[in-house]
């Protein structure tokens, strides 16, 4: 299970952009472990990527992003960052 950012977690950009993940997973009908196994990362990894505990690298983003049907300007216009 990955850990949280001890130096990032909670920060208001990861929040926001875990809230855009979580809204367009779920306007998708997705579960968080189907989001997790199409974006080819762990389950509870995603679960923290939406509570804004992990500060994702810009590879794992694109996944996301890819697989959520969106492009990663787009899913950062969701998040408003």
């Amino acid at each position: 299970m990955a850990k949280p950012s001890p130096t990032h977690a909670g920060d208001p950009r990861l929040l926001a952009l875990g809230n855009a993940i979580r809204h367009a997973r779920i306007d998708l009908g997705w579960s968080q472990e189907r989001l997790a196994s199409e974006a080819e990362v762990d389950r509870s990894y995603m679960g923290g990527v939406e509570r804004g505990e992990h500060n994702l690298s810009v590879i794992n983003i694109g996944r996301i992003a890819e697989v959520l049907g969106l492009s990663l300007a787009e899913l950062f216009a969701k998040a408003e960052l």
